[in-house]
């Protein structure tokens, strides 16, 4: 039998090791080996966060315009769409009744003030002929008839319909020449100088704008997105927030108020609230050195002996590519960036190291 040269065959205990030459490897070679990671550290800056929200945009007073008397509507004196100021005349009302009751009363107020100046002469003349207690029920029943008659007018001038503040009108429900009854809808008006913009939070975020509430406002910023994707050029003020969740969403009302100047924006109007609060001084890695185990998300840590090891993170807001961090790392950590799939805990690995800024500088992929 004939043996290759340099090639020895061990059979040992019922196991054959093939020893070729050049197979075996020395230490300084296998440390040569060990896998080159490239690790980071957390960033510490100053991240911006965005909220989006639909939402339904109302006018700050919106009603319906309606008649308080009932008549033949005479005249309008306004157009649809148009711009009204506060007690400018919109329509004008011919009453059925309250004009002959308004002369009617007049009419009972004059007869008052003759009986009254008829007792008072009578009163006066020597001897009296009627006593002073006659005289005080001709001055109740005149003041009683001109109370009346102010009663009559005031009906009366329900039939002109003012506007009760500076604001729009809306589609006219009633032409010229109709007959009105009491409480028929004219218009509706809209006042459009400041919008009240309704979107629901949920419980979490809620919290958390309570957490905050008593921060620095300059920190969050409220815009309105319109439905041509277009933002809207005054900024909004968070006006109020309702008192009760609602039980099957889980939500709650915020209202957030914009000045519109222009008056762009209408009542019945939908978009989408932007809010964006500045997380000052914030822990930010990069999403794609993170790993999710289960519900939990995690990254690896290298220490200074080059050995890794697995640590769970608390992401607080998640943004397009990178995650902002409340608890598991802190500023000087070595985090791995690239290989976190090919590492385990307790593994050595040979860490390159890259800056914060440059790693932020060109960030675009997602977590593995």
């Amino acid at each position: 039998m004939k043996f290759l040269p340099h090639i020895s065959i061990i059979l040992s205990l019922g196991l054959l090791t093939l020893s070729l030459p050049g197979c075996s490897k020395s230490e300084a070679q296998q440390q040569e080996e060990q896998r080159k990671i490239v690790v980071t550290s957390p960033a510490v800056k100053d991240v911006t966060t965005t909220q989006q929200y639909v939402c339904q945009i109302h006018s700050r007073r919106h009603i319906e315009v309606r008649a308080l008397e009932s008549g033949y509507l005479e005249e309008i004196h306004i157009k649809e769409g148009q711009l009204v100021k506060q007690g400018d005349v919109m329509f004008k009302i011919v009453p059925i009744l309250y004009q002959a009751k308004l002369d009617s009363e007049i009419a009972e107020a004059q007869l008052a003030q003759i009986e009254l100046a008829n007792t008072e002469r009578l009163y006066q003349s020597r001897p009296p002929v009627v006593s002073v207690q006659e005289v005080m029920l001709a001055k109740a029943k005149l003041a009683k008839t001109q109370a009346q008659v102010k009663l009559a007018q005031a009906e009366l001038n329900f039939a002109d319909v003012k506007a009760p503040f500076d604001g729009i009108v809306d589609r006219q429900h009633t032409q010229q020449g109709s007959l009105v009854e009491e409480g028929d809808i004219l218009t509706t008006m809209s006042d459009n100088s400041v919008m009240w913009v309704y979107f629901n939070v949920p419980e979490a975020r809620y919290l958390e704008y309570r957490a905050h509430e008593g921060e620095n406002q300059s920190d969050l910023r409220i815009e309105l997105q319109l439905a041509n994707g277009e933002k809207f050029s005054q900024p909004g003020v968070i006006g109020a927030i309702e008192s009760d969740f609602n039980n099957e969403t889980g939500n709650i009302a915020f209202r957030a108020d914009f000045a519109n100047p222009d008056r762009l924006l209408r009542h019945g109007q939908t978009g989408t609230i932007l809010l964006h609060r500045t997380a000052r001084n914030a822990i930010v890695i990069p999403q794609r050195a993170t790993f999710e185990i289960l519900d939990k998300r995690y990254v690896y840590v290298v220490g200074d002996d080059k050995v890794v090891h697995q640590r769970a993170i608390k992401v607080q807001h998640e943004m397009e590519d990178i995650f902002v961090i409340s608890d598991g790392v802190k500023d000087g950590d070595k985090i791995v960036l690239e290989g976190v799939r090919e590492i385990h805990e307790g593994d050595t690995v040979e860490p390159e190291f890259r800056t914060p800024k440059e790693v932020l500088s060109g960030l675009k992929n997602e977590a593995e």
